[in-house]
């Protein structure tokens, strides 16, 4: 599906160097939408790869900025530097997140922590510092990417699952007092995908795993790039503050 207003659209991606994350910049560079993602320090050779990539694609521009989600005077840095160069951003992707999985007694506090910070704190960080570019920006819409296990939860995923959980609250919230200005917040809940971590999985568990989705495949990476898309664009203007899970039936 095609959205002829993403075309030049503004939209930064964080953690869009692999996985979905990866793909959802690929569908918005095939939009023809300026993709702008971020990278932290060491991962310029991959940053300039992927530039090449989404360019090669469609992209208007692919453009990379160095920051770590949880650095916030970073964050503030290159998106100021950015704005001001080529003018606010309209869409935002918060998909930059870690999974430290470890049963809830293992638990260790450096763990959460970083769970935390990356998965939840870091995705209000970085829309704080846009906040100011969406007031000047139009058809603006913000996308935090939950997962399945922020709704029903998961053993040994206690850390992960909270801080998904939480960005449920933080969508919701941000949703109602941004609404006035014609700014929009969606939640998007994944559950299993096929993604480089899912090749891996020994037989009987992926067995196990489907025998639990009522469809009886696991989603695909195009599956939640799409729906991102459709989010970002003019076609979903009278939807904000949901919740969308897209897991095959898994929690129903």
């Amino acid at each position: 599906m095609i959205y002829s207003d993403l075309k030049e659209k503004k939209i930064l991606v964080t953690g869009a160097t692999r996985g979905i994350g990866k793909k959802i910049a690929m569908n918005l560079a095939s939009q023809g939408a300026h993709v702008v993602f971020n990278y932290r320090e060491g991962k310029e050779e991959i940053a300039q790869v992927l530039k090449g990539e989404l360019e090669s694609l469609g992209a208007l521009k692919a453009t990379p900025i160095l920051f770590d989600v949880t650095q916030e005077e970073q964050i503030k840095e290159a998106i100021n530097s950015f704005v001001k160069e080529y003018g606010p951003i309209s869409g935002l992707v918060n998909n930059a997140g870690i999974s430290k999985d470890q049963i809830f007694f293992r638990l260790k506090k450096a763990d959460l922590d970083q769970t935390l910070d990356t998965n939840l704190k870091g995705a209000m960080l970085v829309t704080s510092s846009l906040s100011r570019s969406f007031l000047r920006a139009e058809n603006v819409s913000v996308i935090n990417m939950s997962s399945v296990v922020g709704l029903m939860g998961n053993p040994s995923q206690v850390s992960y699952s909270a801080s998904k959980a939480g960005l449920i609250g933080f969508t919701k919230s941000f949703a109602k007092e941004v609404a006035s200005r014609n700014i929009r917040c969606n939640a998007i809940c994944p559950g299993f995908i096929e993604t480089e971590m899912t090749e891996t999985l020994d037989e009987q568990v992926r067995k196990a795993y489907l025998s639990k989705i009522p469809l009886q495949r696991m989603g695909s990476v195009d599956d939640v790039a799409q729906l991102v898309s459709f989010l970002l664009s003019k076609a979903s203007s009278y939807i904000t503050g949901e919740v969308i899970k897209i897991d095959g039936g898994l929690y129903i």
